[in-house]
């Protein structure tokens, strides 16, 4: 395979998946570690992708729109049920429980046993799970963004205004050390940020797609939540002591 050919491959990978490793490309392409190596870092020099320990990740870019959930919802599954197994054993009895609206965060449902818990929530249909699962589930009145499938909006937030969470788990857009935890909309940032106000401890799950990612909405700083990721493919982000991989 000649190198052009190698590097739109490879740059086709990282607009699918946000980010690739080393292994999986050579896997892919059928090449040794040497020429993907080589090759990323040919790639990196001419700014299509930004080479971090172990592959790339996609140029970042300020991302003004989202996906519906039910595209966003067959994206890296395995990794999404990894973290969401994981966060919901961290649910214990007696707890005071929000689960923001989100595609990772809806899979935690399928792991929750606690039911001497009270689960708050402003995804419509983390709301309609958590009541055929047989939890006391109680749902944030106000408007309903239809591509997340979340409410939002001035009554939301007073809802939110009488509650004090033990935890709470949320879902992101984009993460990045220096813009933080990001989304698209501003509705749906200040009910992210106004409920992470209201919990004592404050989980983000992402897989590793979101990191060094940026959207156009900033709701909180990265240092303050602890993040429930897959794994890291940039090194910038190995001495911060709130991140937890679920290998």
């Amino acid at each position: 395979m000649l190198a052009q050919e190698r590097f739109d491959k490879i740059l086709e990978l990282l607009r699918k998946e946000q980010s690739v490793t080393v292994t999986e490309l050579t896997k892919q392409l059928n090449t040794s570690e040497s020429t993907i190596r080589r090759d990323l870092t040919a790639l990196d020099k001419q700014g299509l992708l930004v080479k971090v320990h172990g592959g790339a990740t996609a140029v970042k870019t300020v991302l003004s729109s989202e996906e519906a959930v039910k595209q966003k919802s067959r994206k890296h599954l395995e990794e999404k049920q990894r973290i969401a197994k994981y966060a919901a054993g961290m649910v214990c009895p007696r707890d005071f429980i929000y689960i923001d609206a989100g595609t990772t965060t809806e899979w935690m449902i399928d792991f929750l046993k606690e039911y001497d818990v009270v689960y708050v929530t402003n995804g419509i249909g983390h709301a309609r799970k958590l009541m055929n699962a047989g939890f006391h589930v109680r749902l944030l009145g106000g408007e309903i963004k239809a591509v997340t499938e979340a409410v939002v909006g001035d009554d939301a937030l007073e809802s939110l205004e009488k509650y004090n969470f033990s935890k709470g788990f949320f879902g992101v857009n984009g993460i990045d050390r220096k813009r933080g935890f990001t989304t698209p909309d501003l509705k749906e940032a200040s009910i992210k940020r106004e409920a992470m106000n209201h919990c004592k401890e404050v989980y983000v799950l992402a897989d590793h797609s979101k990191f060094d990612q940026i959207s156009s909405v900033k709701f909180r700083d990265i240092e303050k939540a602890v993040i429930i990721t897959d794994k890291l493919m940039n090194k910038e982000y190995n001495n911060l002591t709130t991140i937890k991989e679920v290998f």
